[in-house]
């Protein structure tokens, strides 16, 4: 038996080392003990039992050894509240210190320690440093509050720091300034409707003026500021951008790309003829092309950024596409996002120079890339219609490379020229058909038997070249069995008693043999078309069909505008809205970019509804929900309904209360009058809700200031929040209030209009539109007229914008304008809608349906509105 001895690291000997270090009478020894302490915290030892003897190495007048104890603390305050608590008569000794220093590293750890326990005691340290005299003290305060929020929000508006705050805009110093702003936008990002930002032009200009001399960060905050804010008019938003400009030569990419964020949002709000907008063009080019001489990781943040810029305004780069040709040493991410970049900037001048460029990097050894060139030219082909035919001759030389890869690529984006420009250059069929066998890529394939069906009455042998593919259906991929189903379909269409028993035969494959639901029910349509009315089936499956365009890559416009708003984030790399992914992302408000000077603002009301399940409503219901009646001349702004009286004084006592509500700035509000119609004089008023459908409730107390003398009357407004109890109410927009007075409590119910529950971020996306559109059953629909609606269709989707109700999209069918819309409620309920118009009839029917929906990171539940002609 052999006994072997092992050495273990006992740490209970080490920290009674340490913990005799620490009690030492000597300074050096002292805080050799705290940097020894320090790292072993660092490599992640437990070093908390030294707890009590770390902090009363804070009574020391050495700035180094107070940073490392102040560093220690942050680390276990939250593991040792207790003991943390002693350190705050420390905080407040070190916070009336001499040395500016040390006063705001005390106020500095203060804000980092996230102790319930003490935060309290920490608010009259904070409240001196926010009004020290030294700006770096103030600067670092005004961090802190924000942190502090963070902690306690309800101590931080208690205290009245937020008021403090704000006033530190107006400091004389510029970092001063930077952090205040810094703060406060951190802190309203956490409280979207709180207006704590209450940006006005003065504020701008003290904002624009501590510009110039603060530091980067301090820059890219007030910048981000900014862009938060609407001018009054495109000569406030000029003389904004001339001052902004000057930070797109700084040496910082991130100053550079948050000016240039301002830059673009006010660009919207400047007429295009003005002389200024195209010298603004012109300056944004050079910086922009000097940030892709950065390392490469700040190239491709770069290059993201400027796809969505290239997509908005093109014009800014028109004449700088050599910058974006591809280096041999470039990075596969930096080659794929300057390709992207190029066919955006694509055109009839510059489309010989791109092509000679795209050819040579179809040659090169890197697949990926070689595959996205490939594409890339047939993109030009689509883009610029005067390059197809150099585009489809720059393909076919490709193919005769006999690369197999390029080969498979190249038959992909012919097929889809074929598709732009159909009977234009199917005399290249030929040479693709040569290359049959070499295709084993399903896209490829799929394309390929495509090609096949649509022109197989051009190809002598269509029906061999597809009884190949048939012969290993089973082993395709669902893309090219599909796409081989409706090729053989159309082929018999074509030549119906040559090619009967092949169609017969891959009808068998895709209904009986086969498990995927999609092919077995795209076979039976096809089946039971063809048996029952082959000229019908002739007419949807030999349809003429829609041109396909360039423009199926470019991101949604509505994205495109939030995206703009978010140049310099990640949300700007990504090309994804904050709230897609950023974790509870509820209080993530959607940006949008300012409508140009002149374009006119919708107009629409508030008003009161029927109840969503009710019987239909007819004359004004509908009308009056979105004012549709209200004619083109009514003036801009949110119409608000005229007050009618909820409460007759002979039921309460001599008070009678009259009232409507208003949707102001994302802020619900009850507008009411209170008149007293008694003989004595009213005081102490309160206000109290039921449980309601939506969760009304106060905001806060009503302030009625003074008292309520005998025939006088006094105009409150009430705001309200979404925060209270919920209930389902009869009718559902019901409202049920209890006020009272010095005399006593008076009830009265009254309803709202369900337009004032529309919330400012309801427009959908697209594509999540379509998709949802589609999803939506029709069997659960109830219609309702709304008459005598004198409103083209533009007009009206301008009138109903104006309370929130967005056209995602527009098409024209039959001579009748439809209009697809959006709305989003604010207990996160989705509404969407098809609204017909059909010139001359001013008669409309609403059908209304409604559906749960599953998908809870999109939307709670969605409804479906079909407005149609009558």
């Amino acid at each position: 038996l052999k006994v072997i001895n092992c050495c273990v690291w006992d740490p209970s000997g080490e920290i009674f080392e340490l913990k005799a270090e620490l009690n030492s009478d000597k300074k050096e020894k002292k805080k050799e003990a705290v940097k020894k302490v320090i790292a072993s915290m660092t490599v992640g030892k437990d070093v908390s039992a030294l707890f009590p003897d770390v902090v009363n190495c804070m009574q020391t007048d050495n700035l180094e050894l107070k940073k490392l104890v102040y560093l220690y603390l942050m680390n276990y305050a939250k593991s040792q509240p207790d003991m943390a608590i002693m350190a705050v008569n420390t905080f407040v000794k070190d916070c009336e210190d001499p040395n500016p220093l040390i006063r705001a590293l005390a106020v500095r750890t203060m804000g980092c320690i996230r102790v319930d326990k003490i935060t309290e005691y920490l608010c009259e340290p904070l409240r001196k440093c926010l009004k020290d005299e030294d700006p770096y003290v103030r600067k670092t305060a005004a961090v802190c509050v924000a942190k502090l929020h963070d902690i306690n929000a309800q101590l931080v508006e208690d205290q009245g720091f937020l008021d403090t705050l704000k006033d530190l805009i107006s400091d004389s110093n510029p970092m001063v300034v930077a952090n205040a702003v810094a703060a406060l936008s951190e802190i309203a990002e956490s409280h979207p409707n709180s207006n704590l930002l209450d940006l006005n032009p003065q504020t701008i200009n003290k904002l624009l003026t501590a510009l110039n001399e603060c530091t980067e960060w301090g820059q890219i905050f007030i910048l981000d500021c900014l862009a938060n804010y609407m001018p009054c008019d495109d000569r406030e938003s000029q003389s904004i951008c001339e001052r902004v400009t000057p930070r797109l030569s700084h040496a910082n990419s991130a100053v550079v790309l948050s000016a240039v964020k301002v830059l673009m949002k006010f660009m919207e709000m400047l007429p295009k003829d003005l002389d200024y907008y195209g010298t603004l063009l012109k300056k944004l080019a050079p910086p922009l092309v000097t940030l892709l001489s950065a390392e490469a990781e700040l190239q491709y943040v770069a290059l993201r950024n400027i796809n969505l810029i290239v997509q908005k305004r093109p014009e800014i780069l028109k004449h700088e596409m050599k910058v974006f040709f591809v280096k041999y040493n470039d990075p596969i991410y930096v080659k794929l996002e300057k390709l992207d970049i190029m066919i955006r900037l694509a055109s009839q001048a510059n489309i010989a120079q791109v092509l000679a460029e795209l050819k040579e990097y179809a040659t090169e050894v890197d697949v990926d890339f070689v595959r996205k060139a490939v594409r890339a030219i047939g993109r030009c082909a689509i883009k610029v219609e005067q390059s197809a035919e150099r585009c489809v001759s720059t393909l076919l030389d490709l193919i005769q490379t006999k690369v197999n890869y390029v080969v498979q690529e190249a038959i992909v984006v012919i097929k889809d020229i074929f598709r732009k420009y159909p009977n234009k250059y199917e005399s290249v069929i030929a040479t693709l058909c040569e290359n049959l066998d070499s295709l084993d890529e399903p896209e490829a394939r799929a394309a390929m038997i495509w090609i096949v069906g649509e022109y197989a009455e051009r190809i002598d042998n269509a029906d061999e070249l597809l009884e190949s593919f048939l012969e290993g259906f089973h082993d395709e991929s669902a893309q090219v069995q599909l796409q081989l189903l409706t090729a053989i379909v159309k082929l018999f269409l074509k030549k119906p008693t040559e090619t009967q028993e092949l169609v017969q035969q891959v009808l068998s494959l895709a209904t009986q043999d086969s498990d995927n639901p999609d092919l077995r029910d795209r076979g039976y349509i096809y089946w039971r078309l063809l048996s029952t009315d082959p000229v019908a089936a002739k007419e949807v499956v030999l349809a003429e069909k829609p041109l396909i365009s360039e423009e199926t890559d470019l991101i949604e416009p509505t994205l495109l505008e939030e995206l703009i708003c978010h140049i310099g984030t990640l949300a700007s790399v990504y090309h994804k809205p904050p709230s897609a992914f950023v974790e509870g992302s509820r209080g993530v408000q959607h940006k949008r970019l300012p409508a140009r000077m002149g374009a006119g603002l919708g107009v629409a009301p508030a008003a009161m509804p029927a109840s969503l399940g009710g019987a239909p409503a007819v004359g004004g219901g509908l009308g009056d929900l979105f004012d549709l009646g209200g004619g083109v001349g009514m003036p801009t702004g949110s119409y608000v309904a005229p007050k009618t009286v909820w409460l007759l004084a002979i039921k309460a006592k001599g008070l009678e209360i009259s009232g409507t509500f208003a949707r102001r700035g994302g802020i619900i509000q009850m507008d009411l009058s209170l008149t007293n119609k008694a003989m004595s004089v009213m005081t102490d008023f309160a206000v109290q809700f039921n449980r309601n459908s939506f969760g009304l409730a106060p905001a806060g107390p009503m302030q009625v200031l003074t008292p309520l003398s005998p025939n006088q009357t006094i105009d409150v407004s009430l705001p309200l929040s979404m925060s209270g109890p919920v209930m389902k109410m009869e009718p559902l927009n019901n409202l049920q209030v209890a006020v009272k007075n010095n005399i006593d409590v008076f009830y009265f119910s009254c309803q709202y209009p369900l337009s004032l529950l529309f919330v400012e971020d309801g427009r959908f996306y697209r594509q999540v539109f379509l998709a949802t559109w589609k999803d939506i059953p029709n069997d659960s629909e109830a219609q309702f007229q709304i008459k005598d609606i004198h409103l083209n269709s533009d007009v009206a989707s301008n009138k109903l914008q104006g309370s929130n109700i967005f056209t995602i999209a527009k098409r024209t069918v039959e001579g009748q304008d439809m209009l697809y819309q959006s709305i989003k409620l604010t207990n996160g309920i989705w509404v969407l809608a098809e609204m017909r118009i059909q010139t001359g009839n001013p008669n409309y029917t609403k059908t209304n349906g409604f559906r749960d929906c599953m998908q809870k990171q999109m939307y709670d539940s969605t409804s479906v509105v079909r407005f149609s002609s009558k």
